[in-house]
């Protein structure tokens, strides 16, 4: 998966109606107006400037200026801390989170609530989740896992991951990801 796209899909998450109508505003000059007017998420309006070439993985100035004008600080810094990361990590070394995160989705079901919450996570963030993904128990347990990983930052640990699941008596899936 695409850690760009990745970041585009959270962010395309986290934007109200009105402030995609904002964003739509601002993308006036650049982009067509009906394809505007066809614009229903903030994804869609991502895939566009991609196609456009207004936003890529090298060049995010663009993005981080609409982001700037809507005041949403806080997903500023996070695609400060993409662009920061993707400096000092390359394209061909894989996530030491990845695998351990995909054996939790893979075998982790309803109880996905009691884990999250043994790692700390607040309980605002656990319920943004659910809502945004009310059907899908797996996509629920991944956002939530990306979540903590972003919350925690450096100090997320796999450790930290084996110690909450042995916490919640889910030594198997402990046991899947120590592999």
């Amino acid at each position: 998966m695409d850690p760009f796209l990745t970041l585009l899909h959270s962010f395309s998450l986290s934007l109200s109606e009105s402030e995609l109508s904002s964003l739509k505003f601002l993308c006036r000059g650049r982009i067509g107006k009906r394809k505007l007017e066809a614009v229903r998420s903030g994804w869609e309006l991502f895939s566009i400037l991609l196609e456009q070439q207004l936003i890529a993985r090298g060049d995010v100035s663009f993005l981080q200026g609409l982001f700037e004008s809507l005041k949403r600080e806080d997903l500023v810094s996070q695609l400060q801390q993409f662009v920061e990361g993707e400096v000092s990590v390359s394209d061909d070394q894989p996530d030491a989170h990845e695998k351990p995160i995909e054996a939790i989705c893979e075998n982790v079901g309803r109880e996905w609530k009691m884990l999250i919450r043994k790692l700390g996570l607040p309980e605002v963030k656990i319920d943004r989740i659910m809502a945004a993904h009310p059907f899908d128990l797996r996509e629920q347990l991944f956002r939530a896992l990306r979540e903590w990983q972003k919350w925690k930052g450096k100090d997320a640990k796999v450790t930290d991951l084996i110690k909450a699941l042995r916490g919640c008596n889910m030594n198997l899936v402990a046991d899947r990801v120590e592999q």
